[in-house]
């Protein structure tokens, strides 16, 4: 199979200026069988560093063009969430996220808001690392395109793809978003009016004005890499997740992949990074934005102790980039390709996509601040479905809140750890012959069932954050919380006689028991409300080197072992877990709190 290097499509009108020869990258790949192909591209994604215990995780880089969002801040607690879970697993995690700060979008904003682009772009650089720091998001690296460890990683990387004739300069004739930084094909424009009722052009994904653009530019060969595209997504069924957003990509790559453009003419787009040897013209800032994840891992040096271990969270809108550009950017580099791709969907309010003109954007700084840091990740963990639009209102988030971490799980704490029933605090005792392995005395069937459901949560828990299903792991944790606190309902140990010594031995087993439980939970919850589960933990006892995976020992007395737990004091009382939100004290509060983040911004 051939591919030409002259690319002529009715739709991409591109004319060759350089033609160079056919570079030893693509004539090795094409002799290979497609069977062939298959291996080496599912060998460098994924069997080669299989028993590797580093793990790298990204957000996307985040345009500066404007201040946070809610969707900003569901992707990086997504990413912190499996970063702090590969922690407690024993990985050695990288966490990065950062701001994307090239592109025509920052000109024109800097010029709009009169200050020079590093300025403006600094200024917003510093609104999302101070969200992400309000937030508890503990990345390990933020990066910022305008940096020069970044630059020379992009130069490299250029220089990479141009040595094995992948970029040649040719000129590009077609439909430009400049909102979307995005080339487009006719088939992606519609018709539309604007608001002064004059005739445009829009994108038809993101419904964003187009223009139409010729001018002479750099071309990478794109059409040259979709049959391995494929062979990759098909040999590797769960590199894009969920499945929906993997067949969306198989989808597009049924038809042809015209050449990409891969620079803008400087006299249009300065502030950006030069093409190497060519002053005139300026890299796209999409082939600029997509090597900072190499950039992060140290490329072009040492890199492959990170790279070969990356996962990208994405939201679904730049899903073609990263599932299509960057791969085949990489394909051509010679480079392994990301592990994962998880796909996240976007967060309307009352129904409705957020925008100015609606006046129904959500400030996530200032939701962190009326809801609580760990509130606001618990809910938009907990209600957010990867591969659907999630919906916020206020009112959601004080249902959810209160139902599940003020009554839920805070009443489980505060009932077991009350004076009233354990008042040495102290972790009991556990009775063998008051909880027997097999069904007697005062245990009933439903108590067995409990103590299933958590013994297998943690594997349950493990598939759901593998998969990026955070939210299904927070059914299961909190399906088992609510059993939990029916098994202490049920048995009443506020109604025993501690004067007899079997009531008393009862007491004590009911409270190890659910104390066993509270501490899986709050040791499986830690990636998603830190700040809670340490609280939890530390009320139960738990010393910090004993809150890892490899503690997820359930009811070891139960099993005939012993317990490290049993008989050690509680941690001091620190109040109630999670206060109860009321809906007049967030209307107060967002008051406050608006005229805070106003003077902040």
């Amino acid at each position: 199979m051939r591919f030409p290097f002259l690319f002529i499509s009715r739709r991409w009108n591109v004319k060759a200026v350089h033609r160079p020869q056919q570079s030893p990258c693509i004539s090795s790949i094409l002799a290979l069988t497609r069977d062939q192909r298959f291996f080496v591209l599912r060998y460098t994604s994924t069997s080669l560093f299989k028993n590797d215990r580093n793990h790298y995780i990204t957000t996307p880089i985040f345009y500066v063009n404007a201040s946070p969002h809610l969707g900003h801040l569901y992707s990086a607690v997504i990413a912190d969430c499996l970063h702090r879970y590969k922690l407690l697993q024993g990985f050695d995690s990288k966490f990065a996220t950062g701001t994307d700060e090239h592109g025509l979008k920052i000109q024109q904003a800097a010029e709009a808001a009169g200050k020079d682009p590093l300025t403006f772009c600094t200024d917003v650089s510093e609104r999302f690392k101070h969200l992400f720091s309000s937030c508890n998001i503990a990345y390990t690296d933020y990066i910022r395109t305008t940096e020069q460890r970044h630059h020379r990683a992009v130069e490299h990387f250029w220089s990479v793809l141009w040595n094995k004739g992948l970029i040649y300069k040719g000129s590009y004739e077609g439909w430009y978003s400049t909102q979307d930084e995005s080339f487009l094909m006719p088939s992606q424009v519609d018709n539309a009016v604007d608001s002064s009722g004059k005739d445009i052009k829009v994108s038809l994904e993101s419904g964003h004005k187009v223009e139409w653009m010729k001018e002479e530019n750099y071309m990478f060969r794109l059409c040259a890499f979709r049959s391995q595209l494929l062979d990759w997504l098909r040999g590797n069924p769960r590199a894009v997740q969920p499945e929906r957003f993997y067949q969306t990509v198989l989808q597009w790559l049924q038809e042809d992949l015209p050449d990409l453009s891969v620079s803008r003419q400087r006299s249009r787009l300065h502030w950006g990074i030069p093409v190497p040897g060519d002053s005139e013209q300026t890299i796209y800032v999409w082939l600029d934005a997509l090597v900072n994840y190499l950039t992060v891992a140290g490329y072009p040096n040492k890199y492959d102790q990170w790279w070969s271990r990356a996962h990208h969270i994405v939201g679904k809108d730049i899903l073609k980039f990263h599932a299509i550009y960057w791969p085949a950017f990489l394909l051509g580099a010679g480079l392994p390709l990301p592990q994962t791709i998880y796909v996240h969907s976007h967060w309307t309010v009352g129904g409705k996509k957020m925008s100015k003109s609606l006046g129904n954007v959500v400030d996530p700084l200032e939701c962190s601040q009326i809801f609580t840091t760990d509130g606001m990740r618990y809910f938009l963990l907990r209600q957010g479905v990867p591969d659907s639009d999630c919906d916020y209102t206020d009112e959601k988030v004080i249902k959810l809140l209160n139902a599940e971490l003020a009554d839920s799980l805070g009443g489980l704490l505060n009932r077991c750890t009350a004076p009233a029933l354990n008042p040495a605090q102290v972790y009991p005792s556990f009775c063998p012959q008051s909880f027997p392995s097999k069904q007697g005395g005062r245990t009933v069937v439903e108590d067995y069932h409990m103590l299933d459901a958590v013994k297998n949560l943690p594997a349950t828990v493990e598939q759901h954050y593998e998969r990026m299903h955070v939210y299904k792991a927070l059914e299961a944790i909190t399906a088992c919380v609510r059993q939990t606190n029916k098994f202490v309902q049920r048995h009443t140990p506020w109604k025993l006689d501690r004067r007899d010594s079997k009531d008393q031995r009862w007491l004590d087993t009911i409270i190890h028991v659910s104390f066993e439980c509270l501490r899986i939970y709050g040791t499986l919850l830690q990636p998603v409300v830190p700040e809670i589960s340490n609280k939890l933990l530390s009320r139960l006892g738990v010393q910090p080197g004993e809150r890892n995976w490899a503690a997820l020992k359930f009811l070891l007395r139960y099993q005939g072992m012993d317990c490290p737990f049993e008989g050690r004091a509680l941690g001091s009382d620190s109040g109630v877990l999670f206060s109860r939100v009321e809906r007049q004290n967030v209307d107060k509060e967002r008051k406050k709190t608006t005229k805070k983040v106003a003077k902040l911004k």
